[in-house]
Formats: C-alpha cells, sequence, structure tokens
C-alpha cells in the first residue's frame, strides 16, 4: 500500500516536499511484505534489499568516495587496513568479516589493502596494521589498532552503529534473508493490516483533526514499529500539528532577532520545511548545532532527525544534511 496524501484544508500541502519519503516508504513497505511472506531472495532483491557478500568490500582509492563516503551516508562503514605480509592482519580481519554478517546491515565492512593503496594509507595517517576506522555520514572515525579481543570488537561496532542510529537517523541497508550466506533470522510476529487505522489517520487529517492523526499513527506503531507508512504519516502528521498555529511573521522574526536562540531556530526550521524550503530547514538546523552545547544542541540534533523522517533517508538534501550535522559534531 502507498503512502497516503498528506494534504488537509488549511495547511500547506507537502506532497512535493515528501515525494523521496513516500519512494522509500514503498520500498519498505515491499520489503516488510516479503519478509512476512517467507522473504524469497528475489522479492528482497527487487525491494532494494542486498546479499550479505555486499556487506564485506574490497576498496581503492578511486572507488574511495564512491563505496566508502558516499556510502557512509546510508551506513556505517568500518576500513579495514590490511596487507597479505600481515600476520596479525589474517587474524583480525576474518573476525571482522563475520562480525560484520552478523550485523545483518547495521555495517558495512572496506578492506584496504595498503600495499596497493599508500595514499590512503597516508592520508590516513597509519604507522602500523592492521588498522580499523568508521566513517559515518563523511566522518572518519578512529577505532583501534592491532588484534583485539571479540567481545571489544562487539562492544565497538554496537556503539558505532547506536551513534549512527542516534545522531544521524542511519539504519543501515535491508540484507536480503534469502541470499546465500544470510544470518537467520528470528520469525516476526504477524502484524498488521492496519488499512482501518491508516485511513482513519487520512480521515482525521482531512478534518483537521491532527492530535486524531498522530494517535491513529501512534496506535500502528505501537503494534509494528517498522511500518513505514506510519512511520512517515507520523511525522508529518506532527510537523503540520506543531505549525498550525503559529505566526509566520512573528516566529521568523524571533529566529532573526535570536540566532543562538535553539527554540527560535528550531520553529522557524519547522515553517521552513512546510513551506518547500528544504535546505533552509536542514541548513539553519546544522548552523544552530554548531554554535549550541549540551541539552540545547541535543534538542536541535533530534528535531533535525526528525525532519529528515519526513523527508525521507534517500533523498540526497539529507545525504548533504547529514554530512554537514557530522562535521559540526566531530
Amino acid at each position: 500500500m502507498q503512502p497516503r496524501n498528506m494534504s488537509m484544508s488549511g495547511v500547506v500541502d507537502l506532497a512535493a516536499v515528501k515525494a523521496a519519503g513516500e519512494a522509500k516508504a514503498k520500498a519498505e513497505q515491499a520489503r516488510a511484505e516479503s519478509a512476512r511472506q517467507g522473504g524469497s531472495g528475489a522479492g528482497a532483491a527487487a525491494a532494494g534489499a542486498v546479499p550479505p557478500s555486499a556487506l564485506v568490500i574490497d576498496v581503492d582509492e578511486a572507488g574511495f568516495e564512491r563505496d566508502v563516503l558516499q556510502l557512509s551516508n546510508e551506513v556505517p562503514v568500518v576500513l579495514d587496513f590490511w596487507a597479505e605480509w600481515c600476520e596479525p592482519c589474517k587474524q583480525l580481519s576474518p573476525l571482522l568479516e563475520r562480525l560484520t554478517v552478523e550485523a545483518a546491515g547495521r555495517v558495512v565492512l572496506a578492506k584496504v589493502d595498503v600495499d596497493a593503496n599508500q595514499m590512503l594509507m597516508q592520508q590516513f595517517g597509519i604507522q602500523g596494521i592492521p588498522a580499523v576506522f568508521a566513517v559515518v555520514a563523511g566522518q572518519v572515525l578512529p577505532l583501534f589498532q592491532g588484534v583485539v579481543p571479540e567481545q571489544q570488537i562487539r562492544e565497538t561496532l554496537a556503539q558505532l552503529v547506536q551513534v549512527a542510529e542516534e545522531r544521524f537517523g542511519l539504519i543501515g541497508l535491508q540484507v536480503d534473508p534469502g541470499a546465500e550466506g544470510a544470518p537467520a533470522a528470528a520469525a516476526a510476529p504477524p502484524v498488521g493490516p492496519y488499512d482501518a487505522l491508516l485511513e482513519a489517520a487520512v480521515v482525521a487529517l482531512d478534518a483537521g483533526d491532527l492530535g486524531g492523526a498522530v494517535q491513529a499513527y501512534k496506535n500502528v506503531l505501537a503494534d509494528d514499529p517498522a511500518n513505514m507508512e506510519a512511520k512517515l504519516g507520523l511525522a508529518q502528521a506532527e510537523l503540520l500539528s506543531r505549525v498550525q498555529h503559529m505566526n509566520p511573521q512573528a516566529v521568523r522574526e524571533a529566529a532573526a532577532a535570536n540566532p543562538r536562540d535553539p527554540q527560535a531556530q528550531i520553529a522557524a526550521a519547522d515553517l521552513d520545511l512546510v513551506g518547500g524550503h528544504v535546505e533552509d530547514a536542514f541548513g539553519r538546523l546544522v548552523d544552530t548545532v554548531r554554535v549550541t552545547a549540551g541539552d540545547e544542541r541535543d534538542a536541535v540534533r533530534v528535531r533535525l532527525l526528525e525532519l529528515f523522517e519526513v523527508i525521507g533517508a534517500d533523498d540526497p538534501r539529507v545525504s548533504a544534511a547529514r554530512t554537514a550535522l557530522a562535521r559540526v559534531l566531530f
């Protein structure tokens, strides 16, 4: 089922703003349906899933931007610097590969042969191998050097996934459950159908009952947290609810007069997004993250992630904003 039109009387229509998000939601719905029906490999792949073999890749200097930097806007990329003559590498690399496959799309492992990629080794300032880094939203994070215990690696990868999800909203790649080598997954409990609840949300939106729409979407998510139509609908309904009673002129005057006030900038960013000024909304909040700290900074970051949900992770403007956010956070 495709996401429904979120327009309502008296509020700006978000149809153009959410086009990319709808495409992603449709793919996610297809993946969910495939999983409920047994998840055939062909069906999953058609919906955008990748085989486990795509989670471990060899990277060189020529493809580094495409295979690592661009990919890091979708999933954390772990870099394993190794060489054929390196005995410790022969212990660490297979372990990293196994844990990457077990992570089921939450990380990707990119292997770099230092003998063939001396420039990359120099750019990362590597003095010895094996050396392991991560790239998240275009930003490099050192992880560890040398062979370390498996439990420590597991904990490091878990922290990496948590940072990627909480700070940048990266949920990783969908792995084809039918492909050879895919990790066994627990049977998902039956969910849905939710047509009646989702239709109730649309009816509430059309009637101007934003609170009712929000609650209807929350009711779906309480039972099926992965329902992409409900996630998209909730993000949009909450945005519309926040701006419904705003005085646009007063909000923009307050934001202009108080460039370091997080709440003033958050309110203005909501108006920017409803008006279709996506880059302005994202840029405003990234700039506010740059000049704030502590709880105030976290509040701005969280709102930015919420606005990413409205637009959809596949939109290039979201990828660009995630990279900009990483630059000011690290």
